[in-house]
């Protein structure tokens, strides 16, 4: 898995520079905290990588672009199309991983009037801003 070479040690950065737990990863991404330790292990005998829909969720929920944890690109300039979960010996699997990663997709997509509130948020002061929190809190 050369995509997934340097994971470990970027999931790492990132959680640092987040200042988060691995508990806090696991839960954004829907599995025990050892799993996340897995993730994170120097040594490759006792290392373990996400699936697509783990790696999405933590790519999403900490706004962290693919190619920031992954490598994409081979040390030879060559690219990469393989991602991870997403090598198939039948096309019957493929499709089925699509309408998954579709529905994960769709799940993160926010609808018309999110997006207004969204840009409505965004364009109040931050008193307002301060409220509105206050308000979901509680």
């Amino acid at each position: 898995m050369r995509y997934l070479q340097s994971f470990h040690r970027r999931l790492r950065q990132l959680r640092e520079a987040g200042r988060l737990s691995c508990e806090d990863v696991a839960q954004m991404c829907g599995v025990d905290e050892q799993r996340v330790r897995s993730w994170e292990a120097d040594e490759v005998r006792h290392r373990s990588y996400p699936g697509v829909t783990e790696l999405l969720d933590l790519c999403l929920k900490t706004e962290t672009p693919l190619e920031n944890l992954v490598d994409l690109e081979l040390p030879d300039g060559g690219g990469q199309l393989e991602l991870p979960g997403l090598a198939f010996s039948q096309a019957d699997d493929l499709s089925d991983a699509l309408k998954e990663l579709e529905q994960q997709l769709d799940r993160v997509q926010l609808s018309d009037s999110e997006r207004e509130l969204l840009r409505r948020f965004r364009k109040t002061s931050p008193d307002n801003r301060r409220m509105v929190l206050q308000l979901l809190a509680g």
